[in-house]
């Protein structure tokens, strides 16, 4: 073979309007015998979200009946809200949409849990939110003031709703959780290092413009917090939240509690 052929790449890199680059799937590892997850493995659990990270990453929890259904809620809050505000009530729309679509849904039931997510880089100098790059200048102006600023914020906030067994008003019980991690940036990142790791397209559909779990990690010197809440979906916290709310939706005793107690004081006429 001639020392001048060069491997064939395995084919065009995503452009800066592709919204499904390619991924790789890593291998799952063995589920998680827990009571929560157990109970819902036999069930519909909705992921509001498009993300093949956020997918990859809960399906380590192995809920076999998981349903991918993007949320069509546009996005489109004020960015006057603060970071917190805004990532938490996009996740919360963001779940409430794809709840209304599905809750009557006769082909398929109910869905067991909705899960969205919204994850957010946040401009360390301004508090500004800092958006998918749309263009390679800005994709190069972004890195370089994440390089300049040395540390940032990653915020993803998760919303899981699930029905009341009771079906009491609003028929529904909601939980939120926000996890924030702090990335500092390596401050030797040389303008060089940044125009390559642009022209390799693979933070084009990022926030903030860079693949954590990937390419994009030789640009971080270290990250305080969780490591998955940067890719996009914090997994321990997730776990801990589908577990909140799942307890919270098995509210029939609860009702029938209440019911009793009132007629203990005289508050239900028979």
């Amino acid at each position: 073979m001639s020392s001048d052929t060069k491997p064939t790449p395995a084919g065009p890199p995503p452009s800066y309007d592709d919204s499904n680059p390619r991924t790789t799937p890593l291998p799952k590892p063995p589920a998680l015998l827990l009571p929560t997850l157990n109970n819902l493995r036999s069930k519909r659990v909705i992921l509001a979200s498009s993300s093949p990270r956020r997918r990859q990453i809960l399906s380590y929890l192995g809920l076999t009946n998981l349903e991918i259904i993007p949320s069509a809620f546009p996005e489109d809050l004020p960015k006057t809200l603060s970071p917190f505000e805004y990532c938490l009530q996009t996740a919360i729309m963001k779940a409430q949409t794809v709840y209304r679509q599905q809750i009557d849904n006769e082909e398929k039931g109910e869905p067991a849990l909705i899960l969205a997510a919204d994850t957010i880089v946040v401009d360390p100098s301004g508090g500004r939110i800092l958006e998918k790059p749309r263009s390679e200048a800005e994709h190069i102006a972004m890195l370089t003031a994440l390089r300049e600023a040395g540390e940032h914020k990653v915020l993803t906030a998760m919303a899981a709703m699930v029905p009341l067994k009771s079906a009491r008003d609003p028929g529904y019980a909601l939980e939120t959780a926000v996890e924030e991690s702090l990335v500092k940036f390596d401050a030797g990142i040389t303008d060089e290092l940044i125009l390559a790791y642009v022209r390799t397209r693979e933070g084009v559909d990022k926030a903030g413009g860079y693949g954590m779990q990937g390419l994009g990690s030789i640009l971080v010197e270290r990250i305080e917090g969780s490591y998955d809440n940067v890719i996009g979906l914090p997994l321990r916290a997730a776990l801990r939240l589908i577990e909140k709310v799942v307890e919270l939706g098995d509210d029939e005793e609860l009702v029938a509690g209440e019911v009793e107690e009132g007629k203990e004081g005289g508050l239900i006429v028979e």
